[in-house]
């Protein structure tokens, strides 16, 4: 999960030693930079699975400073993905010009190139202008030709990675209250259900606001942060985002979800059309009214996916246990999935 430009100062310099020589080697080499020793470090907060920085230097000119984002690995995070494959991701997406430049790596981060454009907000995710915008790039993220396999990846880290991995975390109590060992065969029974025929893209996996960032100029839209990206159906990645405007991470209770905010039906068709329209071929309302209805029944895998990353994330030692509600954010996960379960949705 990315983080918003909330900035706080940090009196010492909280980076490895290997990370603060390579940062001064890449300001040695740009000649607007007074002193590349003279680095300063912000903690950015909102991260969730890692810690992040922005690194600046004053430059001769004493105008817009030098600036580069260090990223360091949260602990425990191996259990939600594979950090070698989510790099080489990190590598290809920067090869497709469709996020920031990889500047350096040490061991237990990497150093990006600092992107100037903003973060979203909660608010945005809805906003009437923005949130069009969020559409055509997602679906020009969906379409990317990514090297690897191409198979659906949903199911297998729902059932087999993420609900094996909180069974072993869990106590047997914890497993009966949260009634793991009936989500295999509910698991299995979603994948039964919606796994016909549906078109297959590129996904990003965690649309949230925090991963989006806009340049005010240009109006262009950047997608970050990729630890969760993978091939799946691209009705699952839409369903998170809509999902995901009922969110707000910086607010006093960032693990409640507000589904007053949910998007309505014809926001949703709208997003939908400006999504299926986007790539130059004008969208018919057959096509876009079965994507909005796989959106839907995606919608439950979703809560389960987050879900299960929740109550894992309170049992490992990474950033979002100490900023998020970890089992809140589950159990709310699977209260919303029982209502949406409950309002009727056949699948």
């Amino acid at each position: 999960m990315g983080a918003v430009d909330s900035p706080k100062t940090n009196k010492e310099n909280p980076l490895p030693s290997e990370a603060t020589k390579i940062l001064q080697s890449i300001a040695s080499k740009w000649s607007d930079v007074a002193d590349p020793n003279a680095l300063q470090v912000i903690r950015l907060k909102g991260a969730m699975t890692n810690e992040v920085y922005q690194i600046k230097w004053p430059t001769k000119a004493g105008e817009m400073s030098r600036k580069v984002l260090v990223r360091i690995y949260g602990e425990g995070v191996d259990v939600f993905f594979n950090r070698e494959d989510e790099i080489k991701t990190f590598e290809c997406m920067s090869k497709h010009g469709q996020g920031p430049r990889l500047l350096g790596r040490f061991s237990t981060g990497r150093i990006e190139e600092f992107i100037r454009a903003r973060t979203l907000s909660a608010a945005d995710m809805r906003d009437p202008d923005i949130s069009p915008l969020i559409a055509a790039k997602l679906r020009e993220f969906h379409d990317l030709d990514m090297p690897g396999s191409k198979v659906i990846k949903l199911w297998d880290r729902l059932r087999y990675n993420w609900l094996n991995t909180a069974k072993r975390l869990c106590s047997q109590e914890e497993v009966e209250a949260f009634r793991l060992n009936a989500l295999e065969e509910e698991i299995s029974e979603l994948e039964r259900k919606l796994t016909s025929n549906h078109c297959i893209g590129f996904c990003h996996n965690d649309l949230q606001y925090g991963n989006i960032m806009m340049d005010e100029q240009t109006k262009s839209i950047t997608i970050i942060d990729y630890e969760y990206s993978s091939y799946n159906p691209i009705a699952f990645d839409i369903a998170n985002h809509f999902c995901e405007m009922a969110a707000d991470y910086h607010s006093e209770t960032p693990h409640l979800l507000d589904y007053n905010k949910y998007p309505g039906l014809e926001e949703r068709q709208r997003f939908i059309h400006i999504y299926l329209s986007s790539s130059g071929s004008q969208s018919n309302d057959c096509e876009a009214g079965q994507l909005l209805e796989d959106v839907e029944k995606y919608t439950l895998a979703s809560h389960l996916w987050w879900g299960l990353w929740g109550i894992i994330s309170a049992k490992v030692p990474m950033v979002l246990a100490e900023e998020v509600g970890a089992v809140g954010l589950f159990l709310t996960r699977c209260d919303a999935g029982r209502m949406a379960d409950e309002s009727g949705i056949e699948i």
